[in-house]
């Protein structure tokens, strides 16, 4: 496969994904404008609805999160710099852009990265395990 084939492949993969993020967004925007809270409901009735505006709420954030990082990958697209590990610089392989199109790092240097969170954020302290810590050491 050229170059080009392989980049308009993943272009059209890129701009579907963000058409079905965008219905999505849209769906569930609208889902939540139009239930209304009913005044005739109990105390139970009224945090089970609570929850889930929360939940709603937040998987429209992660949809918005991922349609930003869709709307970053095409602009790599469009500069050229689409497919290759922002660590590394080796091409991303195909079948990962294929499963993961908005990708920036090749499945190894992804692993290490985690590695290396997971390490940081569940760093030792002197009273045990802090989620927020920014070294490796006990403090």
């Amino acid at each position: 496969m050229t170059t080009a084939t392989r980049a308009s492949d993943l272009k059209h993969i890129l701009m579907t994904r963000r058409k079905e993020v965008q219905d999505d967004i849209r769906t569930r925007v609208r889902g939540a404008r139009s239930a209304r809270p009913h005044d005739g409901r109990d105390h139970l009735e009224h945090s089970d609805a609570s929850t889930q505006e929360d939940l709603d709420l937040a998987l429209v954030q992660m949809r918005a999160d991922t349609l930003i990082r869709i709307d970053h990958a095409l602009a790599r697209l469009d500069a050229g710099k689409y497919g290759s590990c922002i660590e590394c610089a080796r091409e991303i392989a195909e079948r990962r852009l294929r499963a993961l199109p908005f990708a920036v790092r090749c499945q190894t240097c992804e692993e290490q990265c985690e590695q290396e969170y997971g390490r940081t954020r569940l760093a030792p302290t002197g009273s045990g395990l802090s989620l927020f810590s920014e070294t490796l050491t006990p403090s």
